[in-house]
C-alpha cells in the first residue's frame, strides 16, 4: 500500500490487541535495558553442507509517493509546483506555495489559461505597475520557497530552466536568495529584447553558488513596468546520482541496504482514492514540461511527475535492481471499473511493458528510445494493483490482465494481491503479496507464521512487500528500538522460510520531516539532512541474504533459549574473493545468551571468527533523531580469530548480532530443494 483506509480497521485491532502485551513485554523494565546478571546457554550446530539457496531478489525496497518521498525528497527537482496546474483549470487560481514579491500597489498577479503547453494550460501573469524610480529596492516578482526550502551549496551549481513572454523588452533578475530575500546566493541577469519575448520563450541558465543556505529559496524579480507570462519553471542541482535526477545523499541510503529489487511506486498511490487521482504512467513520461502531473489524493500533496515511470525505471536501474512495477488495475480506494469494461486498462499495463521492454522499433520502445534510453530495461515482475483482494472486480479485473500479459509475456512473474498464508488462491499467480503492520508482540507472534503454511511446490511464493511496527497517530514517533527487534525477528523467520518466501521489503521507506502522513518510516530526510531509524539498520543485516545459502542450524537437548531467534548463510564476497558464514541473533530477553557453535559438514580448522556487528540500545523506547542521527546504529568490531569445532558467542540483552566467519573450505554445491529447518 502503504496506509489503505481498507487496512485502518484491521490494522487498529491489532494496535488495542497488543496494547496490554506491549506494556508487559515494553515496560517491565520502564523500557530500560535492565541486565540480569545471569546468562543462559545454548549449543548449536550449524551444517554447511545441508541447506538451500535464498531467493536472488530476497531482500530489496518498496518506494511509494508517501510523505513527499519523491516530490521534496529522492528527486532533486527544487521547485515545487513548477507549472502552476496544482490550484486546478479554473482560473483564477492558487499558486501555492508561490509567493509575491512587492505590495498591490506594485505588482497584480494571476493565474490565466495562456501556456504554450497543451498538457499544462495554467501560466501565471505578473503585472508590474511600478518602474525603476517606484519599484521597491531588488525589484517586484514572485519567489518559490521548494518543498519546505532549497539547499543550496557553495560552490555548486543548479540548472535554472523557465518559459517567459513579455508585453515588451525583458529585463530581470533569476536568483537564489535566503528565505527572507535578503542575502543572494547566486544570480543572473535576464535581458531579452520586444521581438525575442513577444511570444513564449524558454531559457536557461547555470547558476553557481556563492554562498550556502538551508532553506533559500529561487525568485525571478524585475523593475520595468509592463507584463511578463512565466510557466513551466525548473531548478535542478546539476550535481546528482549519476546525472539522473537523484539527490544523491537519499541514494547513498538505498545504496547501503544492497536491495535486490525496486517495488513502485505504490501502494495506494497507485490506486488514488478515486481512479482519477491515480498513477497513470503516460501521463508522466515525456519532455518534463509537458507532463500534467496530479493529485495524489490519498496522501493528500501535488505531484509535478518528475519522477514518472521512466524516472522510477531508471531508478531500478541505477540501483541494480529489479523493477517490480505495480500497475493500475481499475481499482481504487473508493471506486473500481467492472471487468465488463477493463479492456482498456488492461491495454495501458501491455503498453507500459512495452515501453519498458520493447525494441525501439516497437510504437512504445520507439519512444523510450527517444528520451534517451534505447536499450530495453529488464522487467520481470508485475502486480495487478495494490491490495483489494475482497473487493467485487478485482478477480475478474485480475484475470483479464493475466491472461493478457502472460500470452504476450509468459516469462514475466505476477504477483496477486491476495493472502495465501490461510488458503490458497483461487487464481493462478506466480507470487502472492502479504502486508501487516502490527505492534511488536504480533510481528513476534509474526515469526511462526511462514513455518506453519503448507509446503506445496506449485503454489506461488509469498512477498512480503510491507511490513513494520507501527504506531497510533496520537503517538507521533521516529520508531524504537524494541520495534525494530521484533522486525529483525519477523525477518529472521522470513529467511528460514525463502523456500516459500520469494521478496520482502520493509513500508514506507522515506518520510520528509515537514509531511510526516505515516509512523513511522526507515528513513528521515529533510533539505540537507538524512538519517535512518533502527528499522533502517536492522535492513543492513540481511544485505547479503538475497542469493546466499541458507544453512540447517540444529539447538542441542532443546537448548533454545525462549524469544531468541537465529539463522545462518554462507556467502562468498566478489571482491575479496573470500567465503564467509554469518550467524544471526536476535535476543529478546534481558539477561546475556552464551550460544557455543560447532560446524558440520567441513573442517572446523577452516573456519574463523571474523567480525561482530551488535544493533542495540539501553532503552527499548530509543531510537535515532535529527538531534542524534547515530543513538541506534549497528557498532561492528574485529574478533579474535578463534579457530575449532566450538566457537563460543556472547550475544547481549536486547540486541540484534551477526557473527561473520572466514570460511576457508570449498562451499559444496547444494541441491535447490534442499530444506533448511531450525
Amino acid at each position: 500500500m502503504v496506509y489503505s483506509k481498507r487496512s485502518y480497521d484491521h490494522t487498529m485491532v491489532w494496535l488495542l490487541v497488543g496494547a496490554l502485551t506491549i506494556f508487559q513485554v515494553c515496560s517491565a523494565h520502564n523500557d530500560l535495558k535492565v541486565i540480569d546478571n545471569r546468562y543462559t546457554t545454548a549449543s548449536l550446530s550449524v551444517d554447511v553442507s545441508k541447506g538451500r539457496q535464498i531467493s536472488p531478489v530476497f531482500f530489496g525496497i518498496f518506494f511509494e509517493e508517501i510523505n513527499h518521498a519523491g516530490a521534496g525528497g529522492l528527486w532533486a527537482e527544487l521547485v515545487s509546483n513548477r507549472g502552476f496546474e496544482a490550484g486546478g483549470r479554473y482560473v483564477p487560481s492558487a499558486i501555492s506555495p508561490w509567493g509575491k514579491i512587492g505590495d498591490d500597489e506594485a505588482i497584480y498577479v494571476v493565474t490565466e489559461l495562456s501556456s504554450c503547453f497543451k498538457n499544462n494550460p495554467v501560466a501565471v501573469r505578473m503585472d508590474v505597475l511600478c518602474d525603476q524610480n517606484t519599484c521597491p529596492p531588488g525589484g517586484v516578482g514572485l519567489y518559490n520557497p521548494g518543498y519546505w526550502g532549497m539547499n543550496i551549496e557553495e560552490g555548486k551549481s543548479y540548472k535554472v530552466e523557465f518559459h517567459v513572454k513579455s508585453s515588451g523588452s525583458l529585463d530581470g533578475v533569476i536568483s537564489f536568495v535566503s528565505d527572507d530575500g535578503t542575502q543572494v546566493l547566486a544570480f543572473q541577469r535576464v535581458k531579452a529584447d520586444a521581438e525575442k519575448v513577444k511570444d513564449w520563450t524558454k531559457m536557461e541558465f547555470t547558476l553557481k553558488a556563492r554562498g550556502s543556505y538551508k532553506k533559500a529559496r529561487l525568485q525571478f524579480t524585475t523593475s520595468q513596468k509592463g507584463t511578463i507570462w512565466l510557466d513551466q519553471i525548473s531548478a535542478m542541482p546539476i550535481d546528482t546520482y549519476k546525472g539522473h535526477g537523484f539527490r544523491n545523499d537519499l541514494m547513498e541510503m538505498l545504496l547501503k541496504l544492497k536491495p535486490r529489487f525496486l517495488r513502485f511506486p505504490g501502494g495506494c498511490y497507485v490506486e488514488g482514492n478515486f481512479l482519477t487521482n491515480a498513477f497513470r504512467w503516460k501521463e508522466t513520461v515525456g519532455p518534463w514540461e509537458d507532463r500534467p502531473g496530479h493529485l495524489g489524493d490519498v496522501w493528500n500533496y501535488w505531484s509535478d511527475d518528475g519522477l514518472g515511470y521512466l524516472e522510477y525505471l531508471q531508478l531500478a536501474e541505477d540501483l541494480d535492481v529489479e523493477p517490480v512495477w505495480v500497475v493500475n488495475n481499475g481499482i481504487g480506494l473508493k471506486d473500481q471499473v467492472d471487468t465488463s469494461l477493463i479492456a482498456p486498462f488492461v491495454q495501458e499495463m501491455l503498453d507500459s511493458v512495452e515501453f519498458a521492454r520493447g525494441s525501439p522499433n516497437s510504437t512504445w520502445g520507439s519512444l523510450r528510445a527517444k528520451l534517451g534510453h534505447p536499450n530495453p530495461f529488464k522487467l520481470k515482475f508485475i502486480a495487478f494493483g495494490n491490495e483489494g483482494c475482497d473487493l467485487n472486480s478485482y478477480t475478474g479485473n485480475y484475470l483479464k490482465f493475466y491472461k493478457a500479459l502472460k500470452k504476450l509475456y509468459p516469462d514475466i512473474k505476477v504477483i496477486s494481491n491476495c493472502d495465501a498464508t490461510q488458503k490458497p488462491l483461487d487464481h493462478p499467480a506466480d507470487i502472492y503479496d502479504f502486508h501487516r503492520y502490527t505492534n511488536i508482540p504480533d510481528m513476534l507472534n509474526l515469526t511462526h507464521l511462514f513455518g506453519k503454511v503448507k509446503r506445496d511446490p506449485l503454489a506461488p511464493k509469498a512477498f512480503v512487500s510491507e511490513y513494520a511496527v507501527i504506531y497510533p497517530k496520537d503517538q507521533m514517533m521516529n520508531g524504537s528500538f524494541g520495534a525494530a527487534l521484533a522486525e529483525a525477528a519477523f525477518l529472521l523467520s522470513l529467511e528460514q522460510n525463502s523456500d516459500i518466501v520469494e521478496m520482502v521489503s520493509y513500508a514506507p521507506l522515506f518520510v520528509n520531516q515537514n509531511d510526516r502522513t505515516w509512523n513511522p518510516d526507515a528513513i528521515f530526510f529533510n533539505t540537507y539532512k538524512v538519517f535512518g531509524i533502527a528499522s533502517y539498520w536492522v535492513q543492513t543485516f540481511f544485505k547479503e541474504s538475497s542469493g546466499a545459502t541458507l544453512l540447517n542450524i540444529h539447538f542441542h537437548n532443546h537448548s533454545k533459549p525462549e524469544n531468541t531467534y537465529v539463522s545462518a548463510i554462507s556467502w562468498s564476497d566478489k571482491l575479496d574473493q573470500k567465503n564467509y558464514i554469518t550467524v544471526k541473533i536476535v535476543n529478546y530477553n534481558n539477561v546475556t545468551e552464551k550460544l557455543k557453535i560447532s560446524f558440520d559438514g567441513i573442517d572446523p580448522n577452516s573456519v574463523k571468527l571474523w567480525k561482530k556487528t551488535v544493533l542495540t540500545s539501553e532503552n527499548l523506547q530509543d531510537d535515532n533523531t535529527f538531534d542524534n542521527p547515530t543513538k541506534v546504529v549497528p557498532i561492528s568490531t574485529l574478533l579474535k580469530s578463534e579457530v575449532g569445532k566450538d566457537i563460543v558467542l556472547e550475544v547481549e540483552p536486547y540486541s540484534f548480532t551477526a557473527f561473520d566467519l572466514i570460511n576457508s573450505a570449498q562451499i559444496p554445491k547444494l541441491e535447490a530443494n534442499q530444506t533448511n529447518q531450525v
